[in-house]
């Protein structure tokens, strides 16, 4: 994953990292979390009638210089990009959504990174319930805890990987996923299905997603719900409202009037 416009220390100053960046596990965590901190899932785009753009230079230039997120290929593309840049190998991988009633087509993205001989799953893109830090494949069937979250690896006769969260008291089934290596350009479709299907919770709906250290804030249309070490505390927004927390608490300035 490369983009001519792309640079690591423009990239470590944008998500705020300060220590000594190099191809080992301590990184590769400290990234994630960075830029997950940091860095908004949001569908600004999709809500402005446009189709996303996967040219990776499009990406660069909007998260590292105009200060805007992204949903999963843009978030987790730019991440590729800074494990490229260090050295540490790593492949895309197409997931299923598992949340729906209705089976779906693999239409998520997440990275595999090979570190110091093992391989983490690292996913910034999945908004509510995506994991918080990178999870070691070999972790199966192991409560893995992450801040105030919990996650699962499973992993069926087939050798698919199923993700779960702990979701009020119960595990919930967040997406499935193989190994097949994927290409960028594969995932094409499902951005395009993603950015205009009248079905796709993007179109349908505004939805932004800021973690940070003790939990995270979801915009979900006009209601802004927010989780503090597992409290939740929900609010449904005016129209001025929803721009100023746009704007002062998800630092994004609406693409759409709202």
């Amino acid at each position: 994953m490369h983009a001519s416009n792309f640079d690591l220390p423009t990239y470590l100053q944008r998500i705020g990292y300060t220590g000594h960046a190099t191809a080992d596990t301590a990184t590769l965590l400290a990234l994630m979390r960075q830029q997950l901190f940091t860095v908004p899932f949001e569908n600004l785009d999709v809500q402005a009638g446009k189709v996303v753009s996967l040219a990776p230079e499009e990406i660069a230039e909007k998260i590292l210089r105009q200060g805007r997120g992204g949903y999963c290929y843009e978030v987790n593309g730019l991440f590729a990009m800074a494990l490229q840049a260090l050295g540490i190998p790593y492949q895309f991988v197409a997931a299923r959504p598992m949340f729906y009633p209705a089976r779906r087509p693999r239409t998520h993205m997440a990275v595999i990174a090979e570190v110091e001989g093992r391989h983490w799953l690292c996913d910034l893109g999945f908004g509510s319930y995506g994991i918080r830090a990178p999870m070691d494949l070999e972790m199966v069937d192991v409560n893995i805890a992450q801040d105030s979250d919990t996650f699962q690896l499973t992993r069926d006769e087939r050798g698919e990987y199923l993700l779960k969260a702990r979701v009020d008291g119960e595990w919930a089934n967040q997406y499935g996923f193989d190994l097949s290596p994927q290409e960028w350009i594969d995932f094409v479709p499902a951005n395009y299905l993603n950015s205009t299907h009248p079905d796709a919770i993007f179109v349908q709906k505004l939805v932004v997603v800021q973690h940070h250290s003790s939990g995270r804030s979801i915009l979900l249309g006009d209601m802004l719900k927010t989780i503090t070490d597992s409290r939740v505390e929900k609010k449904q927004l005016s129209p001025t409202e929803l721009s100023e927390v746009l704007l002062h608490q998800f630092r994004l300035t609406p693409v759409i009037e709202m």
